[in-house]
């Protein structure tokens, strides 16, 4: 199974570990790529303030996110699973894991982003600030930049399963096509209340990350090996969730996978 993650907006700072060394990060076809947008962002942090917050799109109160990206190269690095923060990852809580689900998270989750395209949770990086919806001047957007590397690399590790949690702005990265989106299910969380005795049911935004965090978190846990959507589904059902898939209407299409929570937190 192959786990793809949105990244987070806040990042924990701080590391304690040796620079940057692209060549140790998971992914090495994306090496070339991740070389070309960190020299254009350090490039434009360095240069001017002022024009690196508006194209990243920072507040004023952001405004130290700057330096921080100009020194990307001799900053301290952590394990990417630590630098990303927020929602999702405060549900999954990786530094709980037992031993051998630590070990699946390791193998099986690849977190997204604008700057490295992707990288596994154990991969050393400093923390950094560069939304997926960004538009660097020299290289453009990055949905559109990372879509030809990602399809030519994303496609040789997922082998299985792929169990797709990204957001729009990280979607937009790579889409899965023939055989490999026919084994791929996305998830949306659906929020049920019981009105005057009739269920109504609405899309949770902010909280639907929480959610996803828990799924991953009980699928590492269990040790359960779910071959295909449909296996993914029971799987979640029998680890206690509320799961009502949906197999893809035509060739070229994911499955999606809605659950259905009733309280959000």
């Amino acid at each position: 199974m192959l786990v793809l993650l949105p990244p987070s907006e806040g990042k924990a700072a701080g590391g304690t570990g040796p620079a940057l060394d692209l060549g140790a990060l998971s992914l090495p076809g994306l090496t070339a790529a991740r070389e070309a947008v960190l020299d254009e962002l350090v490039e434009l942090c360095s240069a001017d303030e002022e024009k690196a917050r508006e194209v990243l799109g920072l507040s004023e109160g952001l405004r130290g996110e700057v330096a921080k990206n100009a020194a990307l190269r001799t900053a301290g690095t952590r394990p990417a699973g630590e630098v990303y923060t927020g929602v999702l990852y405060d549900a999954l809580e990786l530094a709980t894991l037992s031993a051998a689900a630590r070990e699946r998270a390791r193998r099986e989750l690849l977190v997204f982003s604008g700057l490295w395209g992707a990288v596994g949770v154990a991969d050393p990086i400093p923390s950094y600030r560069l939304s997926g919806g960004v538009k660097l001047p020299g290289l453009g957007g990055l949905g559109a930049y990372w879509r030809k590397p990602m399809a030519e690399v994303v496609p040789q590790v997922a082998d299985g399963l792929v169990l797709d949690l990204r957001s729009a702005a990280y979607g937009s990265m790579w889409k899965p096509a023939g055989e490999l989106a026919a084994r791929t299910a996305t998830v949306r969380v659906l929020q049920s209340k019981m009105v005057d005795g009739v269920e109504k049911r609405s899309v949770v935004s902010h909280f639907n990350k929480a959610t996803k965090g828990r799924i991953v978190r009980s699928l590492l846990e269990s040790g359960a090996r779910p071959g295909s959507p449909a296996e993914l589904a029971e799987a979640l059902g029998a680890l206690g969730h509320r799961v009502e898939p949906t197999a893809p209407a035509r060739a070229g299409r994911t499955w999606q996978l809605d659950v259905v929570v009733t309280d959000v937190h």
